[in-house]
């Protein structure tokens, strides 16, 4: 009983079933619930009185006592069934039972006489209609066919293959169909095997492929595959999606037919039979489909539920089945109506009750149906309705205050309002449905609500309750007000100044300005009152050009949108032509073959330049380059031909190399305390021509006396000139700026060391 109604619910429903001419027929119904119960019929939704050939048993269940497929007045007892139980909870209906009369039609393919050499195939059909699906089975010279012979297969669908065929298959072979209606005979064939077995190469060959079938969850399927060829083919099945068949209800009659057992949704699907020549690639394919359906059935019940007056209430009723059912709701037997409070979702999924009251209270159903089956769930919907409950709030009344906000007022309920602890507001768009609504909570001591935030020029509804620990009250009356219209927004202004008696007026569409019908155009001097316009302009204007101006005054220029609320605000711009005048003075029209011509001249000049820029930074890259290495080989040869002991670093401090940094007087003393360079060295690491002594060409690595740490100085100085002395410590000689002393320098070592 799950997903039933407990006041109300069927424990038998009545079945699908097919019924015999001129045999009795009975329909099961059986109901509990809360009596009294009243249990009645219907045919293909008319009601059905008791009458001699059909009547109501006392369990409830109808009897047919004479089925007629076909009556004298045109009736039949055909169709659909269905029986209503009611209580004073509700009304039922149960799923609908489809009755059909048994029959047979005649044969409409017989066995055709077939000539077959022995080792051959032998196949043989007859074809008949009827309710129930007639069972087909065949004779042999007039006797039943031995079916424990392998070679002899029977397909359900009145097909008789033989395989490896001998000279005793040969025969006289006939068809007989069998139901509850009828017994028919098909006409006779001749079997005749022919000759030995042939050694002559056949390629494979499907004689029958399998057909499209279409049947129902639990059923048997059976595709035919027959091929011949020498040697003898070899018959596999697959599915055309690649997915496998499975092993499970899977089996081969005969020598390659398919049966699956026990059907289910996931076996639909195109199936190939391929016939392949033993040992090679060869081979011959042929496909069917086969469409499983499955009678609805429900995978989430509607559940009886108990809601207060006002409330919403939920039902949800999830069906699957293939093809996907049908899903349809009933309300006290009768199709349940959507309004404006109840609303359908999700395919009829869900169906929704807003602002329940007690005429909403009954059974609803859910009847899921779709070409293989139906089937039902039903649930009760029971309204609470508390004594001394407020009544509604009175007195509604809802004023525009503006394009966006409403307020809504009202008077405390007549009765019960001792409990009340608070109000709600019911709020909606007049055009939107009921699940659209929302709700503000209200104190109990006040009496109106400013509603804000609407959109302007829209149709709203207001109702009130009054709610109580225990419940709510009904609604109060349903009122009805529209916000008030807006005017558009200030549109953005921008001043382009064209000439010097021309100015153009953009501007640029936005959806801020809101609904608008176009724009106003206003411009004047500065220092008159009086404005030009106004231009009316269209709302997909977005420029517009003012001429004819006095360039030596200031202009102010407005523009305003407007729609049939009134116009907005407007965006003001000021804007001078003067200055254009003036450039146009300071800057006449230029001549332009002129310019052409000058142009040409300084791109000439730029290259140029550019060419001695490059030649240049090449040189001194050059220059810089053979000088550093010049340096270098010059202190190497210095540092080697130096053969005064190494000075004691304690003495360092005072004493240190000095390079082309002494004094005059210095050098006077270079014969008492130094040595003198070899100056063959020192050309053949420097050459010089006459010309290039005078230039400035040098490097003097010295201590200066004054700072903290090494500098590297150069000087000019004559290669004749040039050479190495230790000084001896002396004291130090006065700055030459005339300061006092510096302090000695740091201790460092020679200056070819670095």
């Amino acid at each position: 009983d799950f997903g039933h109604s407990s006041e109300l619910a069927f424990v038998v429903e009545p079945s699908d079933d097919i019924a015999v001419q001129e045999q009795p027929l009975i329909l099961y119904c059986q109901v509990e619930g809360i009596q009294p119960i009243t249990i009645t019929w219907r045919k293909n939704g008319v009601m059905i009185v008791d009458s001699e050939n059909a009547f109501m048993l006392a369990n409830g269940s109808l009897y047919v006592s004479r089925f007629q497929r076909l009556r004298g007045d045109g009736s039949s007892d055909e169709g659909e069934y269905d029986c209503m139980a009611q209580n004073h909870y509700g009304l039922l209906v149960s799923r609908k039972a489809k009755i059909q009369a048994a029959t047979m039609s005649d044969f409409h393919i017989h066995p055709q006489n077939a000539v077959v050499e022995e080792g051959g195939v032998a196949r043989f059909q007859c074809q008949i209609h009827g309710l129930p699906e007639p069972v087909i089975l065949w004779h042999k010279n007039s006797m039943p066919v031995n079916t424990d012979n392998e070679r002899y297969t029977l397909l359900p669908k009145g097909v008789l293959q033989i395989t490896g065929l001998r000279a005793e298959d040969s025969g006289i072979f006939h068809c007989v169909a069998t139901n509850i209606a009828n017994v028919k005979f098909s006409r006779e064939a001749r079997l005749t095997v022919s000759g030995s077995h042939s050694t002559v190469y056949k390629d494979p060959m499907i004689l029958v492929g399998p057909e499209n079938l279409t049947l129902t969850v639990h059923q048997t399927a059976v595709l035919e595959c027959i091929a011949t060829g020498n040697p003898r083919p070899i018959v596999s099945w697959s599915r055309l999606d690649g997915r496998p068949i499975g092993v499970e209800g899977i089996q081969v009659l005969g020598t390659g037919n398919l049966m699956i057992s026990d059907l289910t949704v996931q076996h639909s699907g195109i199936y190939v039979c391929a016939a392949n020549k033993p040992g090679t690639r060869v081979r011959r394919t042929a496909q069917g489909s086969l469409v499983v359906q499955a009678p609805a059935e429900f995978v989430q019940h509607p559940q009886s539920i108990s809601r207060p007056v006002g409330t919403t209430a939920i039902f949800t009723c999830v069906a699957q089945g293939e093809p996907p059912p049908q899903i349809t709701w009933l309300r006290n037997g009768q199709i349940l109506e959507t309004s404006d409070h109840i609303k359908l979702k999700n395919n009829n999924s869900t169906l929704s009750i807003y602002g329940i009251n007690q005429a909403d209270e009954a059974i609803y159903q859910c009847l899921a149906e779709n070409s293989a089956g139906s089937t039902q769930a039903s649930a009760r919907l029971t309204v609470l309705w508390a004594d001394g409950l407020p009544s509604p709030p009175q007195g509604v009344r809802a004023e525009t205050v503006s394009a966006t906000t409403i307020q809504v007022s009202w008077e405390k309920p007549l009765q019960n309002t001792k409990e009340i602890i608070g109000y709600v507001l019911h709020i909606r768009k007049a055009a939107d449905p009921v699940e659209m609504e929302y709700q503000e909570a209200v104190s109990k001591s006040t009496f109106q609500q400013l509603v804000t935030d609407l959109e302007p020029s829209t149709s709203y509804s207001f109702y009130i309750k009054a709610y109580t620990s225990r419940g709510a009250s009904k609604a109060s009356e349903v009122t009805v007000v529209s916000t008030l219209g807006e005017v558009p927004a200030m549109p953005s202004l921008f001043i382009k100044v064209i000439n010097s008696t021309t100015v153009q007026a953009t501007w640029e569409p936005s959806i801020k300005l809101g609904q608008h019908e176009g724009f106003k155009l206003y411009y004047r001097k500065v220092h008159l009152s009086q404005y030009t316009g106004p231009v009316l302009l269209a709302s997909n204007v977005t420029a517009y050009n003012i001429t004819h101006l006095d360039a030596s005054v200031v202009y102010e220029v407005k523009l305003l949108a407007y729609n049939q609320h009134g116009d907005g605000n407007s965006t003001v711009r000021f804007v001078s032509l003067r200055e254009t005048v003036e450039r146009t003075v300071l800057n006449p029209p230029c001549d332009c073959m002129k310019d052409e011509q000058n142009n040409k001249t300084s791109t000439t000049g730029i290259i140029i330049g550019i060419h001695i820029g490059v030649t240049c930074i090449i040189f001194c890259i050059l220059f810089l380059m053979f000088g550093y290495r010049g340096r270098l080989l010059m202190c190497k040869n210095v540092q080697e031909q130096l053969s005064t002991p190494q000075i004691p670093r304690s003495q360092r401090s005072a004493t240190g190399l000095v390079l082309n940094g002494a004094t005059r007087r210095d050098r006077d003393d270079r014969d008492l305390n130094g040595k003198q360079l070899d100056m063959n060295e020192l050309e053949r690491l420097f050459p010089a021509s006459p010309s290039q002594e005078q230039k400035e060409k040098g490097i003097t690595s010295a201590h200066s006396l004054s700072a903290p740490h090494d500098e590297t100085q150069i000087s000019t100085l004559p290669l004749d000139e040039f050479s190495i002395i230790e000084e001896q410590p002396d004291p130090l000689p006065k700055n030459p700026h005339g300061s006092s002393p510096a302090a000695p320098a740091p201790d460092h070592g020679p200056a070819n060391e670095g």
